[in-house]
C-alpha cells in the first residue's frame, strides 16, 4: 500500500510512477480525500476540546447553585458529545474510503524496471543451457507414451471438471520427487527454513499480501469465509503481520511446499491442453522478510536459488526482467524464469521472483526496530517460486523424452526414485 504522506509530499512523482504502469494520475483525487479526512478529524478534535471544557464547567455551575447555568452547560455537553460522535464517524468513514482507494493502486515500479506495455517488452538478462530441438518430432508432455497413461484428465474432469489432472503411478512419484528435491535443496543448500503452512487463510492474510480487495475473483473462497491460498506466499509472508521485530532477527527466509488454488478468471481459453494451467497445483515457494537495505540483494539471491534448481535438473532456461506493463500488482520488480519446453518449441514461465519493497508490510503493519535506535521501520518482503512443481514436471518430461516414448530423468532425482532414472514407454520406472 502507498503512503499518503509520501503522495502529499511529492504528488508528481507518484503520478509519474503510475504512468509507467499505464495508469492515469490519481494524486489529485487521493489528496482531496485526504484533505477532507484531515479536516473532519480536526473538526472532531476541536469539538472534543469544547466538550471537555464545558464538562469541567458543569461541576462548577452545580456547586455554585446556578441551576440555569448548570442546565445550559449540561445541554451543551450533550450537544457537543453528539457532534463529536458524528464527526468521528464521518472521519472514520473518510479514512476507510481513502484506505480502500490506496489498497487498489498497484505498487510503484523500481527505477531500473524497463518500461513497456506487455510481455513482448520484457528484457532477457540471462540464458542457461542449450534449447535444442530434438532429433525427432517432440511431443507435449501429455502425448508422450510413457506419460499418457499416468496423466488422466478425463478422470479428473469426472471428479472436478476442467483444468484438473489425476496423476498416478510413476508420474505421480516423479512429481513428488521433484517437490522433495526442491525443498531439500532450499533447506540444505540455500539456508531457508522449511514451513508447513495452512492453505486456508482469513481475509486479513489475503489483504495483507495484496490479494484483496482487487483480485478476489482470482481465488476461491469457502462458504464460511476462508480463502484457499493462491500460493503459500500468503501464509508465509503474513507470519510477521503486526509484529515489531528486532533488527537482529532479519533476514527471515522460509520455504514451503503446498497445494495452491487459482480460479484463472483472467485466463479463460489459455493453455487448456495438458497441465500447464490448472485450478489446483503444487508449488515450492520462497519468502524472505528483510531489512530495506538488503532487499535488492536478497531478490538476486532468491533468483539464483530458483535458477539453481533448474540447473541441477539440467533444464535449459532463460531469465527475463518484467517490464512495467507486465508486472504483478504488488511487485516493484519481478524476474521471471522461463524453462525450455520442446513440445511447444518455446520458453514458458516456471518461476517469478518479486520484491514488493514495503508495499505489503504497510498493509499488514510489519516493522522492525533499528539496532541503533529510532522509530520502527517497515520491513521489505519478497517472494518467489522455487519452483512450480507441475510446470517443472512438464519441463523434465519433455526435455527428457526419447523417440520410443520413454523419458530419461535427471540424475538429481535418483535419491528420490530409488536410483531409477528411466520412465519406460510403458509408464514404469526402471
Amino acid at each position: 500500500m502507498h503512503d499518503i504522506r509520501a503522495i502529499r509530499e511529492n504528488p508528481a512523482a507518484f503520478d509519474a510512477a503510475l504512468a509507467r504502469r499505464g495508469d492515469a494520475p490519481m494524486s489529485s483525487s487521493l489528496l482531496e480525500m485526504d484533505a477532507a479526512r484531515r479536516a473532519k478529524i480536526t473538526a472532531a478534535e476541536t469539538a472534543q476540546a469544547e466538550q471537555n471544557k464545558a464538562s469541567k464547567s458543569v461541576g462548577a455551575a452545580k456547586a455554585s447553585g446556578d441551576e440555569a447555568e448548570f442546565e445550559r452547560l449540561r445541554a451543551l455537553v450533550a450537544e457537543k458529545k453528539a457532534e463529536v460522535a458524528a464527526m468521528q464517524a464521518e472521519a472514520k468513514e473518510l479514512d476507510a474510503q481513502l484506505t480502500d482507494a490506496l489498497a487498489r493502486i498497484a505498487n510503484a515500479p523500481a527505477e531500473d524496471v524497463p518500461d513497456g506495455a506487455d510481455e513482448d517488452d520484457n528484457v532477457e538478462i540471462n540464458r542457461w543451457g542449450e534449447a535444442v530441438e530434438l532429433p525427432f518430432a517432440a511431443k507435449e508432455h501429455y502425448e508422450i507414451a510413457g506419460v499418457a497413461a499416468s496423466m488422466d484428465f478425463d478422470v479428473a474432469a469426472k471428479i472436478s471438471g476442467a483444468r484438473f489432472v489425476m496423476l498416478k503411478g510413476a508420474v505421480a512419484r516423479i512429481h513428488r520427487a521433484l517437490a522433495q528435491f526442491m525443498i531439500d535443496t532450499h533447506v540444505d543448500e540455500n539456508g531457508l527454513t522449511e514451513m508447513n503452512s495452512p492453505v486456508l487463510v482469513r481475509d486479513e492474510a489475503m489483504y495483507g499480501t495484496d490479494k484483496l480487495p482487487k483480485f478476489g475473483e482470482d481465488s476461491y473462497q469457502t462458504t464460511n469465509g476462508w480463502w484457499l491460498v493462491p500460493t503459500s506466499e500468503v501464509p508465509l509472508t503474513y507470519t510477521v503481520a503486526g509484529d515489531v521485530l528486532e533488527e537482529s532477527a532479519l533476514p527471515i527466509r522460509m520455504t514451503a511446499h503446498t497445494l495452491c488454488f487459482r480460479s484463472e478468471a483472467g485466463s479463460a481459453g489459455r493453455d487448456t491442453a495438458g497441465m500447464l494451467r490448472q485450478h489446483q497445483f503444487e508449488k515450492v515457494e520462497m519468502v524472505s522478510i528483510v531489512h530495506p537495505d538488503e532487499s535488492d540483494a536478497e531478490q538476486k539471491r532468491m533468483l539464483r536459488c530458483a535458477e539453481g534448481i533448474l540447473e541441477k535438473l539440467g533444464i535449459p532456461y532463460r531469465t527475463v526482467v518484467l517490464c512495467t506493463g507486465d508486472m504483478g500488482f504488488g511487485a516493484r520488480r519481478t524476474y521471471d524464469i522461463e524453462a525450455w519446453i520442446p513440445g511447444q518449441k518455446t520458453y514458458r514461465e516456471i518461476s517469478s521472483v518479486s520484491t514488493t519493497g514495503d508495499f505489503q508490510a504497510r498493509r499488514m503493519n510489519a516493522r522492525f526496530k533499528p539496532a541503533g535506535g529510532g522509530k520502527p521501520e517497515y520491513v521489505h518482503t519478497l517472494n518467489g517460486s522455487g519452483l512450480a512443481v507441475g510446470r517443472c514436471l512438464i519441463a523434465v518430461l519433455e526435455n527428457g523424452q526419447q523417440e520410443d516414448g520413454s523419458v530419461t530423468l535427471p540424475a538429481a532425482l535418483a535419491p528420490y526414485l530409488g536410483g531409477k532414472l528411466t520412465l519406460t514407454s510403458d509408464g514404469l520406472l526402471s
